[in-house]
């Protein structure tokens, strides 16, 4: 069984049944709410269960809202490039980075709604992200750590979907692919939090303080700016 209904300002929810499940659950999948029914369940219960999760659910829309629609209409600046998609009486999808666009050209008849266009214009456009996030983040992870004393082992750039950053007990530093998207003043936000982490390891005190030292006492006022801005 799969239908929808209408969930107020939760938008349009997905049911579905599953013969495996053991219980009711709820996900948020790109902007979508979507329940799950064990066979012996019905609407009636998850309709209960899902007025009891509302403000959870409320919360998870907020951090993970629709994604959007990959178009000749896209607008999206990077760090270092914007988006230029466009249609081009060619038998192929091909991408060039130059002057700071990364210009994605479609064939003429490109259906944008089609799922598989959506996924293909997505990895050419991390294609791209990644190549640029390597170029650009070491070095300037290397630039805040000599400003302010920090030293670590080593960094690498990857693509994640719940973490900006991450250190390691050995000083190793993970960064994030969608640092890019982020206002650079946020950016560094996150560089120096990792920097700080190779002093401090956990979020006491001690941490927040250095924190402060480094971002001239803004550290939660950027903290929660950064609650605004979404992963890949």
């Amino acid at each position: 069984m799969e239908k929808t209904i209408n969930g107020g300002e939760l938008g349009t929810i997905i049911l579905r049944s599953h013969p495996r499940a053991q219980h009711y659950s709820l996900r948020v999948k790109d902007g979508q709410v979507i329940g799950t029914l064990p066979s012996w369940g019905n609407e009636r219960d998850m309709r209960a269960f899902i007025e009891d999760k509302r403000e959870r659910l409320t919360h998870m829309l907020q951090k993970n809202p629709e994604r959007p629609v990959w178009n000749e209409a896209t607008d999206l600046q990077t760090h270092t490039f914007r988006v230029h998609i466009f249609r081009v009486p060619r038998s192929h999808f091909y991408k060039t980075l130059k002057d700071g666009v990364l210009h994605m050209a479609c064939p003429e008849e490109t259906n944008f709604e089609d799922q598989r266009i959506q996924l293909l214009l997505q990895s050419l456009f991390e294609e791209t992200l990644r190549h640029e996030a390597i170029r650009t983040l070491p070095p300037r992870l290397e630039a805040l750590a000599l400003r302010h004393s920090f030293h670590y082992a080593g960094v690498t750039v990857r693509k994640t979907q719940t973490r900006w950053g991450s250190c390691s007990s050995q000083k190793q530093i993970s960064l994030s692919l969608s640092l890019m998207l982020l206002p650079e003043h946020l950016m560094d936000y996150i560089l120096l939090h990792e920097l700080c982490h190779t002093v401090e390891m956990n979020h006491g005190e001690r941490f927040w303080q250095l924190m402060d030292s480094v971002t001239c006492g803004r550290s939660q006022v950027l903290r929660q700016e950064l609650k605004h801005h979404r992963m890949l």
